[in-house]
Formats: structure tokens, sequence, C-alpha cells
């Protein structure tokens, strides 16, 4: 099978050409020798199949970075025939560097100037035939983000594969520094590129001294990150509702009735496990799908880089980057899209050190408990500020967990960033990455959270006979095992089954509670004020916050990590951590008397 890689800077298109190329195909994987995972998709090209790599975006083949190596790994020991070039045609004084670098390594290479039209507007003509001399390769002009001049350019990938048959390595003499390049760049450069002698200020130089201000450019992205979660959550939530209330129409109109007649065991699996898992899964989408529309229009918008080098250097005290910053604000939201994102990230330590910090976010799922819990224990008066503090908690616990881990998972990745110019992000653009994104999730994550349901029911239904959630099931004899554990953080038997049923989803604690305690929504919070006093209603809530994230988020975390010790570590790191402060805060609280 013949091999193309894409090759180019950061912020040119690169993954947007691919994208377009290669349609909704694509896959992660890891390569021989190589340490990340790289994105590739086989399709149809000249008559035949064809393996498309997106390699990661590198400023120079001869740099020493994660990403740096990576590619000189990939190219040095896969074959490819053909080397496709993506350049920004607005800033070819800088990027041609890397086609003369390419140039020299002895591989086939196809050169693609995406964004001509930003070129065109600020001015610039390239002179393609002289550029084609003086690199030996074909150069083509193109618009990957609104497809001007796509076809021209598949036909000049398909013309490059039929004259280069032969799978060829990268010549590794050619990774050496070559001192004559910057020489050879000025003359490429004056005698193909022509540039206006004085640029006019663009809508971006004028957005940035506002967007990047000292002191304006941080409460701005506050706003904007802000009425974004706002838009995503208050869209998804009743999307989420809505899809909840279908599969229950669903389950009650059909289901139901067709299991009507089997076995009492066989129709709870049908219902309660196998048919509850799948619409668990299911009923993330509109999060998730809403989730990537927006960071595709922060991405794709240019912001995303400006988000990043705002708060770089407050994150990487902690180990992080400035994107981690982003997922970790997204978290509070849903654990679950906000750990898919980290996806931006190419280093693999700063991607699982970001993905053990996100589930520290007091997520959506568990605010609907803690309302239900401080509304039914508290007074009006303190409820709202044990809430504050459980947000501020949740942050604190965050940064410490960062600096407790960054030892473990070291990246020496500086953010190198390019700052993009503003562009309006195109509906099929923002369209294509939601929908590619969520079916990533499904196939990922999806069958790992249906087991997990499937395991928590027979917990919790075994033997038959018994009450579900009853103490009689698997479920209770483990709660009553674990009593020595719950018991010094002052939680019984049938809050620790509740909090079992918090490990499949936060939201399924109240209605686990519900099931335990045999109670409606009202009766269920005068149940809960009179049993707990507000040291073991603080300690439970405690718990929740921190404890072991919900299934969907750790089959997430073992879909983008790809580490087992990382997803072990997610489980429990928060889980000792959960019982240490439960346990610290109760046995203070009742020394002092409360």
């Amino acid at each position: 099978m013949k091999r193309v890689a894409l090759l180019g800077m950061p912020n040119t298109g690169k993954s947007t050409f691919f994208n377009r190329l290669t349609g909704a195909g694509a896959r992660v994987g890891n390569w021989p020798g190589i340490t990340v995972d790289l994105l590739s998709a086989r399709i149809l090209l000249a008559g035949q199949m064809v393996e498309v790599v997106d390699l990661p975006g590198i400023y120079n083949l001869h740099g020493f970075s994660e990403d740096e190596q990576v590619v000189r790994r990939f190219l040095e020991t896969q074959p490819v025939n053909l080397l496709v070039l993506i350049l920004n045609a607005s800033q070819l004084d800088r990027q041609l560097a890397l086609a003369l670098q390419a140039r020299q390594l002895g591989v086939p290479l196809l050169i693609l100037l995406n964004m001509a039209d930003e070129a065109r507007k600020l001015g610039i003509a390239i002179d393609t035939d002289t550029l084609e001399r003086m690199l030996g390769s074909p150069v083509r002009l193109m618009s990957a983000k609104f497809g001007t001049h796509h076809r021209e350019a598949i036909q000049a990938l398909e013309d490059a594969l039929r004259a280069h048959p032969e799978l060829r390595r990268a010549d590794a003499q050619a990774f050496r520094e070559d001192l004559h390049i910057e020489r050879a760049l000025d003359r490429l450069v004056s005698e193909s590129v022509h540039t206006p002698v004085q640029i006019p200020p663009t809508v971006t130089d004028r957005l940035d001294q506002v967007m990047l201000h000292p002191w304006l450019g941080i409460p701005i992205l506050l706003l904007i990150l802000f009425a974004l979660f706002q838009t995503v959550y208050g869209l998804g939530t009743p999307l989420q509702d809505g899809m909840e209330w279908l599969f229950g129409h669903l389950r009650a109109a059909l289901l139901e009735p067709a299991v009507a007649d089997l076995p009492r065991g066989l129709r709870s699996f049908l219902a309660e496990g196998l048919y509850d898992g799948l619409s668990t899964v299911l009923t993330f989408l509109p999060v998730i799908a809403l989730f990537f529309l927006a960071m595709a229009i922060v991405e794709d918008s240019g912001y995303l880089a400006r988000v990043a080098f705002l708060v770089d250097a407050l994150m990487s005290r902690l180990g992080l980057d400035g994107r981690a910053f982003v997922m970790q604000l997204m978290g509070f939201g849903c654990n679950v899209p906000a750990i898919m994102g980290t996806r931006i990230m190419r280093s693999r330590n700063l991607r699982a050190l970001t993905m053990l910090v996100i589930p520290f976010s007091l997520c959506s799922a568990r605010l609907q408990v803690f309302l239900f819990i401080t509304t039914a224990v508290f007074t009006p008066t303190v409820a709202p500020f044990v809430l504050l503090g459980l947000y501020v908690l949740s942050i604190v616990l965050a940064m410490l967990t960062a600096l407790l881990w960054r030892g473990r998972y070291v990246s020496h990745e500086p953010l190198l960033l390019e700052l993009p110019p503003y562009r309006l992000p195109t509906a099929r653009f923002l369209l294509h990455e939601s929908w590619r994104a969520t079916l990533q999730f499904l196939r990922g994550a999806g069958g790992f959270i249906v087991l997990g349901v499937i395991l928590v029911w027979f917990l919790t239904h075994y033997p038959f006979e018994a009450q579900p959630a009853g103490p009689a099931t698997l479920a209770g004899r483990l709660a009553d095992w674990l009593e020595p554990v719950f018991a010094p953080i002052g939680l019984d038997n049938l809050l620790a089954i509740a909090l079992l049923f918090g490990f499949v989803a936060k939201e399924i604690v109240i209605g686990a509670l519900a099931v335990i305690y045999s109670a409606g929504p009202d009766q269920l919070q005068a149940i809960l004020a009179s049993r707990l006093d507000s040291v073991q209603a603080m300690s439970f809530l405690l718990f929740t916050l921190i404890y072991t994230p919900c299934l969907s988020t750790i089959a997430t975390i073992r879909q983008e990590g790809r580490d087992w010790r990382l997803t072990v570590l997610s489980v429990a790191w928060p889980l000792l951590l959960a019982w240490g402060v439960s346990f610290t805060f109760v046995q203070v609280a009742r020394a002092l008397g409360y």
C-alpha cells in the first residue's frame, strides 16, 4: 500500500486539509518506534488505496522538541511514497525554510500553499512557476478551509503518486543542520514572493490590542469562556434531558411490553442492564457534540492559541500549559468532552497530567447531587456558601494534584505558539469536527461503559429474589464489607451503596438514594434531613466531589490516554484523596463538638 505523509508548521491548515481529504475515516494509532499517536486514514487515490498520515506540526526538521523528534523518527523509519508539505501562503518568508529542509530528505515532495485567499487579501503575489523551478517540486495554491483549488491539489497529489510508485525513507544525513539554508531562503523569497512594502493594520492587529491586553486579556477570556460554557451546557442539558425522556418513553412503550413475558432475571438484564447501558452512552452525545462544536469555533477562529498564551505562565508552574486551563474550565460542565479535548496536546505526558487533573472539576452531574443534598440538609443561608466552598475546593485539589504528579508526567515541551489571524469558521468544518469527535466517542468509550453498567446491574440485582440495591444483594454485601472504610468518614451502609451507583454516573446517586429509601423526591429530602447531620452531609458531599470519576470519564481516559497505569491512577488517587479529606473533616468537626 502506498503511503503519503502530511508535513507542515502549526496553524497552516494541515489538519483541515487532512480532514477534507480523508473525511471521517481517520484513526489514531501507535507507529513502531514512535512515542506519540499519529492520525492516519486509508483512502482511494489514483485508483488504489493510499494511507495518509498527519504528522505533528513542526517549525524545524533540525529542532529538538518532542514533535520534531517524532517527525524525524517517523521519516527515518517509515518509508513513504510522497511527502506533502502544507505551507501558509501569507507567511512564506518564514515557512519556505521548511521546504528547503524537506527538499534535502531525498523523498518525493509536493508543496501546497494553503490560505492563498488570505495572501491575496494582503496583496502578496506568489510566482508558483519560479518556486517549482527553484525547489524542483510541484507547487499548488489552495484554500483547505473553503475548498478553493482543492481538486487541483488532489490531482497534483495523484500525479505525484503515479510518478513515484516506490516507497522511500528519508536520508538520515538530511537531518543535520544546513548552514546554507538561510542564504538560499533569502534568494527563494526574493525571486518568487512579492510582498507590499507596508501591509496596513489588519482586523487581527486591532483585535489583539484588546484581546491580549496585559490587564484586559484575562477578564475578557473569562467572559468568553463563561459565555461558551453557558451556551454548550445551556443547549446541551435540555437536549440531554430530551434524550433521557425519549429513551424512557421507548422503554415504557416498546421494550417493557416486549420483555414482559420473559423470566424476571432476563427481563431485568435487558431493560435495566443492557438498555440502560446503551441509553447512558447515547444521552452524553448532545453535550459532547456541542462541546466539540464550540471547541472547533474557538480553535478555527484563532482564539484558542491566544487563550493558551494568556494563562501559560501560571499553568507552567503546575507542570501544565495554557491549553490545560481551557480543558479544566470545560470540565465544570462535563469531564468527558473536556478529556477528549486534550487531543490538541501532542506531548503524551502533558496530556496524561491534564487528564488526571480534569476529573476534579465540579461537573454538572455532581452539581445536581450537591444542589439536592444542600437544599435538604442546610439552611438557605448556609447552602450557597457550602456550594461555593465545594467549587473552590475542586480547583485547589486540581492544583494540588498537578503539583504532586508533575514529577511523574514531566513534559519539557515549550508552548510554541503561532498566533494565526482571526477567521470566521465555516459551517462545513464545524459540523465535520463535531460529527467526527462524536463518532470517536461512540467507538472508543461506548462498549466499556455498557460493560460497566451491566456489571453494576449484576451487583445490585443478584440474587434476583432480593430487593434491588438492597442489603441482600452483592452490592449490599460489598457495602457491609466496606463498612470499616466508610464508618470513619461518617457514612453508613445505605449511603455507601449510593456511592457505588455514583461510580457509573454521579447523577445516578440521587436516584439510587430514592430506590434505597423507597421514597419520592420530596420524601427523600425529608428523610435525608432527618438521618444526616451537617457533618455527615458535608462528608458525603466531599467524598462525592473528589472520589473516583464516573465510568464514562474513566472509559474516556482509557481511550484517550491508552495507558492502563494512568487509568488505574485516575481511579485510585481520587479515591484515596476523597477518603483522606472526608476523614480529616469528620474528625476535626467532631473534635470541635459539631
